[in-house]
């Protein structure tokens, strides 16, 4: 048995492929190593992972992750899937080389996550050929789901959200000043809570104006500090993968389109299209 994944920062995605062919889909929480210990993973497993499937029986786990930016990191996951599938061989790779994979197959181009996260990079058809480091959410992640949230989060502390978008998010969340500050800056896992509040901007029905304002000019930062700095972009399609790209792809479309790139898919999740890239590959 196969077993496929594909991990952000707050979901992982799974596919196991049985010895008749069928494949059966499920999902885990996300595991990004500069977030999860090894430790911290193999608990995660042992609790969610359906427990009517047969793990030693496992032969090939090809897991792709957020955060896995180096060998440190990687092996903070693979430590845990060995211990998880004990006769299985491992392979742990970056998220970006997953949605590469799904979004051109084995064909060269453009791709980009744009979830919790944000990751950008030029595909020669097997692997990353080159990438502009998107710095994760404290530095950049322009575009991503957190970035969303960061905005809106700093014009809600600041008094800038109009009053009427303020109350209703009041009403949504009931959180203080300080217990978002708590979260931001002392609990776990902060780019996850700010990357939540991207599905208010979403939900929101209140001034929407002012919602799609935000997102844009998250795009913009996007295009502005990542894909533009692609050498002859122009030439590639525009390529994307993850929840927030999906959402918003109306306004990603229109800006793809205002920075002169032809759009090529903008889908939700790779692991369909993952799964058949692993299919046809070890038909070759």
């Amino acid at each position: 048995m196969i077993i496929i994944a594909d991990g952000g920062s707050t979901k992982t995605n799974w596919c196991l492929i049985n010895e008749k062919g069928q494949k059966i889909y499920f999902n885990t929480e996300g595991y990004n190593p500069y977030f999860s210990d090894t430790d911290y993973i193999i608990d995660s497993l042992r609790k969610t992972m359906p427990q009517d499937i047969a793990y030693e029986k496992v032969t090939e786990v090809d897991y792709y992750g957020a955060g896995v930016h180096n060998e440190e990191k990687a092996n903070i996951v693979k430590k845990a899937l060995e211990m998880h599938f004990p006769k299985a061989d491992v392979f742990v790779g970056h998220d970006l080389l997953a949605a590469a994979r799904a979004l051109l197959g084995h064909k060269k181009g453009f791709a980009a996550i744009l979830g919790t996260g944000t990751n950008t990079c030029i595909y020669d058809g097997r692997d990353v050929a080159l990438n502009i480091d998107s710095l994760a959410y404290i530095l950049g992640d322009e575009g991503s789901g957190c970035y969303i949230g960061k905005k809106l989060i700093a014009d809600y502390l600041r008094g800038y959200m109009p009053p009427e978008v303020r109350d209703v998010f009041f009403e949504t969340y009931k959180l203080s000043h300080d217990e978002i500050l708590d979260n931001v800056y002392t609990k776990p896992l902060p780019n996850r809570f700010l990357a939540s509040f991207s599905k208010f901007v979403y939900d929101n029905p209140v001034n929407i104006e002012y919602s799609r304002n935000i997102v844009r000019n998250s795009f913009i930062d996007f295009f502005e500090n990542l894909v533009i700095h692609y050498p002859n972009y122009k030439e590639y399609t525009f390529n994307c993968i993850g929840s927030v790209g999906y959402n918003f792809r109306n306004v990603l479309e229109e800006l793809a389109h205002h920075y002169g790139m032809k759009v090529g898919r903008i889908i939700r999740s790779p692991i369909d299209d993952l799964v058949k890239y692993h299919i046809e590959t070890k038909k070759k």
